[in-house]
């Protein structure tokens, strides 16, 4: 057998396997991912970050036209060194996020999905202050970014079972 058969001959036994198994695409129609696009109601921000949070989690879900539910969340952000160069300092900083989120059916107040997620992102200092503060506003949208293709993930998959 050529290489290109067995790639072909290997391609058709996951495709069995995943159809064996009960596997649906997300994003198939009739799929959890479309189930959601536009049905999600996130609280309203209060600061950037939740700015932030909240218009990638709409560019994910879809902007809610007439939401099924509501999101409430919580966000908290921290931040450590994780390079330092002796006489100068910090020269990397972490910044971690962690966002706390519960998922409501607004018809019944049921809570749908719940959880917490968490990552981090790095940002590098720089002589300027107005460098490094343009590079920490950065990081955090990264990091709500982030945040947010988390939770939506997990909704989706939520929703699947």
């Amino acid at each position: 057998m050529s290489l290109f058969d067995r790639r072909q001959v290997l391609g058709a036994i996951c495709v069995l396997a995943l159809a064996g198994c009960g596997f649906t695409p997300a994003y198939a129609p009739g799929g959890a991912g479309t189930a959601l696009r536009g049905q999600v109601r996130a609280a309203d921000p209060t600061d950037s970050l939740g700015f932030d949070f909240v218009a990638a989690l709409e560019e994910r879900l879809g902007r809610p036209a007439s939401p099924r539910f509501d999101l409430d969340y919580g966000i908290s952000t921290s931040e450590r060194g994780s390079a330092r160069v002796a006489g100068v300092g910090e020269t990397r900083i972490s910044v971690i996020g962690t966002v706390t989120y519960e998922l409501t059916d607004r018809s019944t107040g049921a809570t749908v999905s719940s959880g917490s997620v968490r990552n981090f992102t790095n940002f590098s200092t720089t002589s300027t202050q107005l460098a490094s503060l343009r590079a920490r506003e950065d990081a955090e949208r990264r990091l709500m970014r982030i945040l947010a293709d988390q939770v939506a993930t997990r909704l989706i998959a939520a929703q699947a079972e």
